[in-house]
C-alpha cells in the first residue's frame, strides 16, 4: 500500500535494462552468481561506452578480495586494459564506496576493433 513505484516487466533482460536506465550507479554487495553477472554486465556496458555511471563492489570483510585479484590478474595477462580497471570501484564501507562513486570520472577509450562504418 505504501509502494511509491512498481515496474512490471516481461523478462530479466527488460528488468536489468530498466534498472540501468533508472540508476545513477551500481553497487554489488556480497552475493553469488546473479550478483556477479549483473555487476559485470554493467561494467561491460561502461567498457563499451553504453553508459558512464560508476560501478563498485562493497568489499565487506574482504569478500571481493579474490575477485579483485582476478581482475588484476586479467590486467597483468593483457586480457583487461589497465584503464578499464578504473571502471571498477571498491571500498569496505558504504560511506567510502559512495564517496568514490561521487568522485568517479568516466573514461573514454577508442575501441580495439572498429566496424568499417565507424572509421
Amino acid at each position: 500500500p505504501r509502494l511509491a513505484d512498481l515496474r512490471i516487466v516481461d523478462s530479466m533482460h527488460e528488468r536489468k535494462a530498466l534498472m540501468a536506465e533508472l540508476s545513477d550507479g551500481f553497487i554489488a554487495m556480497p552475493g553469488g552468481f546473479g550478483t556477479f553477472e549483473e555487476i559485470f554486465e554493467v561494467i561491460t556496458w561502461a567498457q563499451l561506452g553504453l553508459h558512464q555511471k560508476p560501478a563498485g563492489f562493497l568489499n565487506v570483510s574482504g569478500y571481493y578480495d579474490p575477485l579483485l585479484a582476478l581482475i588484476a590478474h586479467g590486467v597483468q595477462q593483457a586480457f583487461i586494459r589497465d584503464e578499464h580497471r578504473g571502471l571498477i570501484l571498491s571500498a569496505d564501507t558504504p560511506a567510502a564506496l559512495l564517496e568514490r562513486m561521487r568522485s568517479f570520472a568516466p573514461i573514454s577509450l577508442p575501441k580495439w576493433i572498429q566496424r568499417p562504418e565507424q572509421t
